[in-house]
């Protein structure tokens, strides 16, 4: 009896001992799919795998985002070495569009009460329908992918294909259902004991989540900062400042301060170009742009060269992110301010410098009639801050005070002042 006791206490023991050893990571995605997000998440991934943890959960909540970018984020789930697990939480949240994708590809999918997943149409720059005949191609790639993931997980993939080719979206109850989703918990806790002990398909890890303790993680500040600074908004507007920054320091040498911040804002801008889907024609449009307005405050064109000048940068910050689907686009609000408030500065420039060139000369050898000077030696005098030859009917004296009344060539004719 007492080695019985003896027995299952140790067993109690080991028991205890391995469930404090399970370690659960809960990876918060609250943000679009873009090229910042998916190197965050799929690190988080690395980490989990290299820290031991038993499981990485994606706590999920996202309006979708970039397709190429979402393909990079499935292929490390369907790699990890660990088993991942994806809940759509908290109560309110959706997995839309790209967030389908990567639910798909975990090997438990679940939902929290009160969020819902779908509408993975694939749409345009503009939030709109692709073209008719690039419309199938890329309809069919969707579907043919998502209906993959779905069934290889055991999941429905008739609904997968509803997902892509009608934007069906479907609560957490419709989601169980139809058996798009795994299950239905409240909490990430009630979550891990809810699939403790199962078996993921295809992959086959054996879940050991129950009473885990769970390591919570989101971006950290650099992260999100790289997300903002990849707004096509933000993006357009450091790279124009970053322009007129260098621009101004070409033209103005020594001021130094825009230059340098023009060199800051054009080194960002490129970061965002480098990683967001670009239209090299829209691209070339503002490059364009701005160099019909320069040209313009150096060439008499009555302001045609202006205005060809702004419609070429409002149309070129327009295509700029044309081929990034929604939320990816450049505002049309912003591109007419900027258009607008950029031609109105241009027209007070360029009246400036139109009035400036008609001014009458105001310096220079025919404004020094009347000037006063000082004789200096050598029979020079010294008007308006030059030496001058000069000449007199009485001789003249270093020092002596003098008033020009002619002038012939190089040489001034003076009196002397009484």
């Amino acid at each position: 009896m007492l080695a019985l006791l003896l027995a299952l206490a140790l067993a109690g023991g080991g028991n205890a001992a391995a469930a404090s050893r399970r370690h659960v990571m809960a990876v918060h995605f609250v943000a679009d799919v873009d090229p910042v997000t998916q190197q965050w998440l799929n690190d988080k991934i690395g980490d989990a795998e290299r820290g031991g943890y038993d499981a990485v959960v994606i706590v999920l909540d996202t309006p979708g985002g970039l397709s190429e970018s979402m393909r990079k984020i499935v292929k490390r789930e369907l790699t990890a070495k660990l088993p991942v697990i994806v809940y759509v939480a908290p109560p309110g949240a959706r997995a839309a569009s790209a967030g389908v994708w990567i639910g798909q590809a975990a090997d438990v999918l679940a939902m929290a009460p009160g969020t819902n997943i779908g509408s993975s149409t694939p749409i345009n720059g503009n939030g709109q329908d692709i073209g008719k005949d690039l419309r199938r191609k890329v309809v069919n790639d969707a579907a043919a992918s998502l209906r993959s993931l779905a069934k290889t997980h055991g999941r429905n993939a008739k609904w997968a294909d509803r997902a892509v080719r009608e934007a069906s979206n479907l609560t957490e109850r419709e989601a169980l259902q139809q058996n798009v989703i795994d299950l239905i918990a409240p909490t990430l806790p009630s979550l891990l004991r809810k699939i403790d002990g199962t078996t993921t398909v295809p992959r086959g890890f054996t879940l050991h989540t129950a009473n885990a303790k769970i390591d919570d993680v989101s971006p950290g500040f650099f992260t999100r900062l790289l997300t903002t600074l990849i707004d096509p908004n933000i993006v357009s507007l450091l790279f124009l400042a970053g322009i007129a920054g260098i621009g101004f320091e070409i033209f103005h040498p020594g001021v130094v301060l825009p230059g340098a911040l023009g060199a800051v804002a054009l080194v960002t801008a490129l970061f965002g170009l480098s990683v967001l889907p670009v239209s090299w024609s829209g691209l070339v449009l503002i490059l364009l742009g701005i160099a019909l307005l320069v040209i313009d405050a150096h060439v008499v064109s009555h302001g045609a060269l202006t205005v060809s000048g702004l419609i070429s940068l409002g149309v070129g910050m327009l295509m700029l992110f044309h081929d990034a689907p929604s939320p990816y686009e450049t505002s049309v609000p912003l591109v007419l301010s900027v258009t607008l408030g950029l031609g109105l500065l241009w027209a007070f420039a360029i009246a400036k410098a139109v009035q400036v060139r008609r001014r009458p000369v105001t310096v220079g050898p025919q404004t020094i009639l009347g000037e006063e000077g000082v004789v200096r030696t050598g029979g020079l005098v010294f008007v308006h801050g030059e030496l001058w030859q000069a000449r007199s009917d009485t001789p003249l004296e270093p020092g002596e005070h003098v008033q020009v009344v002619g002038r012939e060539g190089l040489v001034l004719d003076v009196r002397a002042l009484t």
